[in-house]
């Protein structure tokens, strides 16, 4: 065994410790000399991993390594019981951006019952989306709205806009349609922040209430 596999060996059980100072600092270590052998562990460690800045650094220590070797392990956390696991394995997806992903960005894992997760699969889904595909994300995304507190709402109109005007007719009619007042009022705030980036979220559904209060649709006038 060589110095430099010793050191990758004791970077990986670092990132076993009891500190996450110890487990940062080892995540930094095997992003600096990437090596293959190491990818199962990282994955592995990004599953269960209690701190956003560590995960973050696991994440991306991922990214420095061959998308041949990392993608096959991150699609197959897509298929697990765990949030974070499922989660974490969206972010890094969309950080790597590689579109061969896109297939397994399902429905499901859109609409998964754990917020975290549907929200990382939002924005995976807005990197990897096929040229074309647009509307018919933004439609999937649609059957969100309403969903969740102010962060997750955020995060789908976020999504919602980076898609551009392809989201028009899926919030028009979700926000003209006679569903819930949560859902109304959703739709009305996207499509403001469409219009108007400046705005601002919190201003964006503050008119959007006033306006479904008034039983309108944004568009009178």
């Amino acid at each position: 065994m060589t110095g430099q596999d010793t050191a990758g060996v004791r970077a990986l059980r670092g990132l076993e410790d009891g500190r996450a100072s110890v487990r940062l600092r080892a995540a930094m270590e095997v992003g600096a000399a990437p090596d293959p052998r190491g990818v199962g562990k990282l994955v592995e460690r990004c599953a269960v991993e209690p701190e956003f800045f560590v995960r973050d650094m696991l994440t991306w220590a991922l990214t420095r390594h061959p998308v041949s070797v990392t993608l096959p392990a991150l699609l197959v956390e897509l298929r697990s019981e765990r949030a974070q696991a499922r989660s974490q394995a969206l972010h890094t997806l969309s950080k790597i951006g590689d579109r061969r992903a896109w297939p397994a960005i399902t429905r499901e894992l859109l609409a998964d019952e754990d917020d975290e997760v549907a929200r990382s699969a939002w924005r995976a889904a807005v990197v990897l989306v096929p040229e074309g595909a647009e509307a018919e994300l933004a439609a999937v995304l649609a059957t969100q709205l309403g969903r969740g507190g102010r962060e997750t709402q955020l995060s789908l109109s976020r999504a919602l806009v980076a898609l551009g005007e392809a989201v028009l007719p899926v919030l028009r009619d979700a926000a003209a349609a006679a569903g819930g007042r949560r859902t109304r009022t959703h739709a009305l705030a996207t499509e403001r922040l469409l219009r108007d980036p400046d705005a601002g979220f919190e201003f964006a559904v503050e008119e959007a209430k006033r306006i479904v209060a008034l039983g309108g649709s944004g568009r009178e006038g």
